[in-house]
C-alpha cells in the first residue's frame, strides 16, 4: 500500500504540472501568430522556417525520441527482467524503476505535445500529426491503467493485465512509427537529410528488440550447461535397459 500511495502521489503531481503548463501555453499561444514563423516560397512550393522554429521542431523530436525511443523501451525491459526475479527487495526496485520510467516517458511526451500545440501549425494534414494525437491519448490511458491496477489475486487482475499488455504494445508500436514519421515530416519541411538519424534509430530499435528476445532465452541458455533433476529422471528412463523376464 505504501508503494501505491507514493505512485498515486507522483501521478497527481505529474498531472498537475502538465495541466498548469498546458493552460499557460494555450493562453499564450492565442496571443502569438504562428504565421510569422512560416514563409511560403512560391518558387520551391515548400515551407521555409526560421532558425527558431527549426530549433523548436528539433526539441520536439528529441522529447518524442527520449520518451518513446528510450524511456518507454527501458521500462518494458525492466519489468520483463522482474518477471524472473525471486528476491522481494530487488523485485520492488525493478517495479519502482518501471513505474518511474513510464511516468517520465509520459511527461516528456506530453511536453512534446504541448510544444506542438504552442508553436506548430497543426492542420493534421500528415500522418505524423494524426498519429501523434492517437499516441498521446493511449500513453495517458496506459499510465492510468498502471496506477489504478487491481490487487494481485483479484478477479479483475487478468482482464487488467491483458488490457495493460495490449495498450503497452500499441504504445510501443505507435511510438516507433511516430519517430519515423516525425523524421519524414522534418525532412519534407526543411529539405534536410535525416538518413543518419534513421540509421541511428533503426540500430537502436534493433538492439532493444534483440535484448527483449534475449531476456526470454537467457534462463534457458544458462540451463544448457546444467543437468536438472527432471532431465536426469527422463534420461534414466529413456536409457533404461529392460531385463528379460525369467520363465
Amino acid at each position: 500500500m505504501g508503494i501505491e500511495k507514493k505512485l498515486n502521489g507522483f501521478f497527481v503531481f505529474e498531472a498537475s504540472v502538465v495541466f498548469i503548463l498546458f493552460t499557460s501555453i494555450v493562453s499564450s499561444s492565442e496571443e502569438q501568430n504562428n504565421n510569422k514563423d512560416l514563409l511560403i516560397s512560391s518558387k520551391h512550393h515548400r515551407i521555409e522556417m526560421n532558425p527558431r522554429l527549426v530549433f523548436e521542431i528539433r526539441v520536439h523530436g528529441f522529447l518524442l525520441w527520449a520518451s518513446m525511443g528510450l524511456l518507454m523501451p527501458f521500462a518494458i525491459l525492466a519489468i520483463r527482467q522482474g518477471n524472473r526475479e525471486q528476491n522481494p527487495k530487488r523485485l520492488r526496485i525493478i517495479f519502482y524503476l518501471h513505474a518511474i520510467l513510464e511516468m517520465l516517458a509520459v511527461l516528456l511526451a506530453t511536453a512534446g505535445a504541448i510544444m506542438s500545440i504552442k508553436n506548430f501549425n497543426n492542420l493534421f494534414n500528415n500522418n505524423h500529426q494524426r498519429l501523434g494525437v492517437a499516441l498521446y491519448g493511449i500513453i495517458w490511458l496506459q499510465l492510468i491503467l498502471g496506477i489504478f491496477r487491481p490487487q494481485r489475486g483479484s478477479k479483475k487482475r487478468r482482464v487488467w493485465f491483458f488490457t495493460h499488455w495490449i495498450v503497452g504494445t500499441l504504445v510501443s508500436l505507435l511510438g516507433v512509427l511516430a519517430v519515423y514519421t516525425g523524421l519524414g515530416a522534418y525532412r519534407e519541411k526543411t529539405s534536410k537529410s535525416t538518413k543518419i538519424w534513421n540509421i541511428f534509430f533503426t540500430t537502436q530499435i534493433t538492439l532493444i528488440v534483440f535484448i527483449y528476445l534475449f531476456q526470454e532465452k537467457w534462463v534457458y541458455i544458462q540451463n544448457q550447461g546444467v543437468i536438472l533433476d527432471n532431465e536426469v529422471v527422463n534420461f534414466s528412463l529413456d536409457n533404461k535397459v529392460l531385463k528379460p523376464e525369467s520363465c
